[in-house]
């Protein structure tokens, strides 16, 4: 990005030593740890590799809902703050250093890209990363499917030229007391200075957590909020990912209420969900026949599980892709025993 000096931006820019990476062959990931779905994201340091804070991240409605050029020029005099902070000594926190990691680490990403001299592209870190998880039986698939949730989910919606200040608050938030104008600053005692700081905090909360703590600066005040969190928190859309390990089945569904499931005679207790979106894909790769209007209560057996009211979401967290899947579905007054068999995709690795 040119510089103009005779800008307020372009006289902050001039203020730092940019570097654009376009190659994470040779860049250590354990340090610039962030969501590799995103298509813009910044790190701000110094030279002892110090992250001061991030500048990025976005959510399912696209690339970039949680920037723009106002909301750069605010975290660039931030970071310069913070510099200032550095430089004094007066830097309250120091982050340790990670440990370091490179992509080479990661033997599918060795095998299928560096050692052919291929580009080492954010997203395929990431994926490749899960699939070897997925291999070894490490993978987690609420924590690393599931990452960076949406703070929408419970209720906190940015004023995002203004950084961090809170335009509205809904559901759990608001009933924590957040209100808006608030300023959010920490996150579970972590301090976070931009959105993308408040996105990478969150997602280090445990998947079982029923409470996640924020501070948020209100009249010069700082107000500590527990907000509760309710089930499922931590889902997010996964389309634009482009997971190797998702297992793709082709189908939304809705959720049935239990007075919906009861008029059905089905247990109010268990699975119910009503398919309400089918991808044309579905009939063109014979993933599955299952018509819009069917309701799904039976995965593999299963009818009811303590977390997950979703069949859709219970088969992303319990199946791998590839696997074929036998559901129970009421059609009807019929009830048909019919055959999912969800896909293993690959973007643009080594089927190219």
């Amino acid at each position: 990005m040119r510089a103009d000096v005779s800008t307020p931006l372009g006289d902050l820019l001039s203020r730092y030593t940019r570097v654009r990476v376009t190659d994470m062959t040779n860049i250590d990931i354990g340090l610039f740890d962030y969501d590799r779905h995103n298509a813009l994201y910044y790190f701000i340091l110094n030279a002892d590799e110090q992250i001061y804070m991030r500048f990025g991240g976005r959510d399912a409605r696209g690339p970039n809902v949680y920037y723009d050029l106002d909301s750069f020029q605010l975290t660039l005099q931030k970071g310069l703050d913070q510099h200032d902070l550095y430089r004094k000594g007066q830097l309250l926190k120091k982050t340790p250093r990670p440990a370091p990691r490179f992509p080479r680490d990661i033997p599918l990403l060795n095998e299928h890209i560096i050692k052919w001299g291929r580009c080492v592209e954010c997203h395929l870190i990431d994926d490749y990363d899960l699939q070897e998880r997925e291999k070894a039986g490490t993978l987690d698939r609420r924590r690393d499917m599931f990452r960076f949730p949406d703070i929408r989910r419970i209720g906190i919606n940015l004023d995002i030229p203004r950084g961090l200040n809170v335009n509205h608050a809904t559901g759990p938030a608001q009933a924590a007391g957040m209100l808006p104008g608030d300023l959010i600053v920490a996150i579970a005692d972590r301090p976070v200075l931009t959105f993308a700081d408040l996105q990478y905090e969150y997602n280090k909360v445990d998947r079982d957590a029923k409470q996640v703590s924020m501070t948020v600066e209100r009249s010069g005040k700082s107000v500590p909020l527990t907000i509760d969190l309710p089930s499922e928190w931590w889902w997010t859309d996964l389309y634009y990912r482009f997971l190797t390990i998702e297992p793709l089945v082709y189908f939304e569904n809705r959720p049935l209420n239990a007075k919906e499931k009861a008029s059905l005679g089905l247990d109010p207790e268990g699975f119910a969900s009503e398919i309400t979106k089918i991808d044309p894909a579905a009939d063109a790769l014979g993933i599955h026949t299952l018509e819009l209007g069917d309701v799904v209560f039976e995965v593999d057996g299963v009818t009811k599980d303590p977390q997950i009211q979703n069949c859709r979401l219970y088969m992303k967290l319990t199946k791998r892709a590839g696997d074929v899947i036998h559901v129970e579905v009421l059609r009807g007054s019929k009830i048909l025993d019919l055959q999912i068999n969800s896909e293993r995709q690959f973007y643009r690795k080594e089927s190219e």
